[in-house]
Order: C-alpha cells, then sequence, then structure tokens
C-alpha cells in the first residue's frame, strides 16, 4: 500500500542510516498515516490521511 496522505500527498522521505564507524545504508521515513472516516459532501469515506492533516482541520471527520 502506497504511503502517501490523501489530502496533502505528504509521502517517504530518504536518508541514510549513520553508523558509529559512519557506514551509511538507505532508510526511509514514512509520514504518520492514519485510516480515518471522512464526510466528503454527503458520503462517508474511508481514507489514509497524515496527522498533519488531521490536526489542522483539513478534513471533517465522519
Amino acid at each position: 500500500m502506497a504511503q502517501r496522505c490523501e489530502i496533502c500527498n505528504k509521502g517517504p522521505v530518504y536518508g541514510n542510516r549513520v553508523s558509529h564507524a559512519h557506514n551509511l545504508t538507505r532508510r526511509r521515513w514514512n509520514p504518520n498515516l492514519q485510516q480515518v472516516r471522512v464526510i466528503e459532501g454527503k458520503t462517508h469515506k474511508r481514507m489514509r490521511v497524515c496527522t498533519n492533516c488531521i490536526r489542522s482541520g483539513r478534513i471533517t471527520k465522519a
């Protein structure tokens, strides 16, 4: 399943995991997505939304 917010399209960010010996391996930071029932028009819909969108009021919970 894609790690994307359906409202703001926020996705994973990539970087390096750095050990004490400074060995670099790739890693990723996923957004904090929650599955929420959202009122969209007159219908209820399940969406995967990041917590930043939930807290900022960009969606209305059902």
